[in-house]
């Protein structure tokens, strides 16, 4: 007996068709294998999809599931925006708060019916600073990006950060560098396989609008992705980062900011950053994004 499946195709941090971050969705996910999830991931070739499944239990909502094209990853930022823009769409959702079960604990997901729309408020996961990127590792990623040491913003050490997936925060002084980056994608594999962190996010502060803290470009090629349009999980921890760091203006409670993301590949989004703080510390990051749907299908298996 074949088998029905609901498929979205969704841009997320944009309202714009074919700009922001692409993922694909699949909102009844319920039946379907490891293996067919990874084949329809790597079919629909996003950085990210998302499958939704039904809850079994009362701690959550439903159970969502993230696939690159290459393998399941814990958590994705756009795919959470994705995977819940499309659902609230479908079930015609007012505005609620939810909680979903990922790879990065049970979290919970604000959705905000507004003007006829729905923007996606993801609360992530636990805040951990990693190791710093130094000595030779720092040679080869810096060698492997075509930057020199000149170019690292100052006050801005490398280091992992995650949210519930760590990426390598790496700050620069120039957009202009940033734009024309041409990264060695077989060096960051490999230095990936080191550092056990596969997503190299590169941001500066250089902006030519005053609403955009943040510019960045991120790249994971070791589970597939080149680079990423715009990504929460990239931008999440660097709002941790900034207030660690004591890079961001706050009041002490708060910080907030918006990043422009994916101008280089011609897929601009724009994302939106909060922090709690206590104690001049980060302790909850949330990202917020619109969406909207490119495409939708039927799948048959």
């Amino acid at each position: 007996m074949s088998r029905k499946y609901r498929l979205y195709q969704i841009d997320a941090f944009t309202k714009e068709k074919f700009t922001g971050n692409p993922a694909g969705v699949i909102t009844n996910a319920d039946g379907l294998t490891e293996k067919e999830m990874q084949k329809i991931a790597r079919e629909l070739n996003n950085s990210e999809t998302a499958f939704v499944f039904s809850s079994d239990s009362s701690d959550y909502d439903v159970h969502v599931r993230f696939y690159t094209p290459t393998r399941e990853v814990p958590i994705c930022g756009h795919a959470t925006v994705a995977a819940h823009y499309a659902r609230a769409v479908e079930m015609k959702l007012g505005t609620m708060r939810l909680f979903h079960k990922t790879g990065a604990g049970v979290l919970p997901v604000d959705i905000v019916h507004e003007d006829g729309d729905y923007r996606i408020i993801m609360t992530q996961g636990k805040i951990e600073f990693g190791e710093l990127v130094e000595g030779v590792n720092k040679d080869v990623l810096l060698s492997a990006l075509g930057i020199s040491e000149a170019d690292i913003q100052e006050g801005c050490p490398i280091q992992i950060v995650s949210t519930g997936h760590s990426k390598v925060m790496i700050g620069i002084k120039s957009a202009s560098t940033l734009n024309s980056l041409k990264p060695n994608y077989d060096m960051l594999s490999k230095l990936s396989e080191s550092i056990k962190c596969n997503g190299y996010y590169v941001f500066t502060f250089d902006s030519d609008n005053e609403g955009i803290l943040i510019r960045g470009r991120m790249f994971a090629p070791a589970i597939g992705i080149n680079e990423d349009p715009v990504t929460g999980n990239a931008n999440g921890p660097l709002g941790a980062y900034l207030i660690h760091h004591k890079l961001a203006a706050h009041n002490g409670s708060a910080f907030s900011f918006s990043a422009k993301q994916g101008e280089a590949i011609g897929r601009a989004g724009i994302i939106d950053v909060e922090a709690d703080i206590e104690n001049a510390e980060p302790v909850q990051v949330r990202i917020s994004g619109k969406a909207v749907i490119a495409f939708q299908a039927e799948l048959i298996l």
